[in-house]
């Protein structure tokens, strides 16, 4: 026993987490995403059977996962802006409406219940992984971002629903700057840079949003964050997240977002089962 939780149960988890810590840090350097869409279905499962409580099950995995993702993030952005192909100007228009969309979705899930964070996760990964598998060229919006105001309130978005869905809103910036004719590597580049700012105050807040529920979190829990979880995949993630950005330059742009698309429906479609 540890700390009240059996031994067995313990390792179990950790090689669940570092499982999923390799498979997002890949996914971190290929999409320009954080993983959350890997990271939170895994440690969803690895609660469940620490017999986490369906309450608070969904706010501890998606404050974990953004938590997580920080240092993995940040590695993904240094290789990708080491290529020249980050987007000059996008990071700094969207970065501070995105830590404010942060903020009030922090708010949300402090006092919200548990399904509408599932909620939230399964309506916008399955729309981007609509957009991956069947969008093209017609979908576009313009051939170059929009002006100021529209691109603050893309900025809010972005990190309002990636903070509620748990993925740093990667996922969310690289469908907008593709939308606006911007190349898949190019987006991917620069929604890694986006992230940083994200996932770094997602993780702050979540962290105070769930010291009100404290009483209801495994042990080794800092708010809606897992202390466990973080040490786990971190440090995995972010070591291969330069090897998937270096594979992201590589491989055809088609393959990746099939990939990724086809991956998005099977998670949403996982949380949608647990709605029912």
């Amino acid at each position: 026993m540890l700390l009240g939780v059996p031994l067995q149960e313990i390792l179990w988890l950790a090689v669940a987490l570092v499982v999923g810590g390799l498979i997002s840090g890949v996914l971190a350097g290929l999409f320009g995403v954080s993983g959350g869409s890997v990271i939170v279905p895994v440690l969803y499962e690895a609660f469940g059977a620490l017999g986490v409580s369906e309450d608070v099950r969904m706010q501890l995995c998606v404050g974990t996962s953004i938590a997580i993702v920080v240092p993995t993030t940040i590695r993904s952005y240094l290789v990708h802006r080491a290529k020249g192909v980050v987007i000059p100007g996008v990071i700094r228009q969207w970065a501070l409406p995105a830590v404010l969309g942060v903020a009030c979705s922090s708010v949300i899930a402090s006092f919200a219940p548990a399904a509408v964070l599932t909620v939230a996760f399964v309506v916008v990964a399955s729309f981007l992984a609509f957009k991956l598998l069947f969008g093209s060229n017609r979908w576009n919006l313009g051939a170059e971002p929009p002006s100021r105001l529209p691109m603050r309130l893309y900025g809010f978005s972005i990190g309002f629903f990636g903070t509620l869905m748990g993925v740093s809103g990667g996922a969310i910036s690289t469908i907008i700057l593709t939308l606006y004719g911007k190349p898949i590597h190019s987006a991917v580049a620069t929604s890694s840079g986006v992230a940083v700012p994200i996932a770094t105050a997602g993780a702050i807040g979540f962290v105070f949003a769930g010291l009100r529920h404290q009483a209801e979190l495994p042990p080794l829990s800092l708010g809606f964050v897992s202390l466990i979880g973080v040490a786990v995949i971190a440090p995995v993630a972010s070591y291969v997240a330069p090897y998937g950005a270096h594979l992201a330059h590589r491989l055809p742009r088609r393959v990746l977002e099939i990939a990724f698309g086809c991956f998005l429906f099977a998670v949403s479609l996982r949380f949608l089962v647990s709605l029912i």
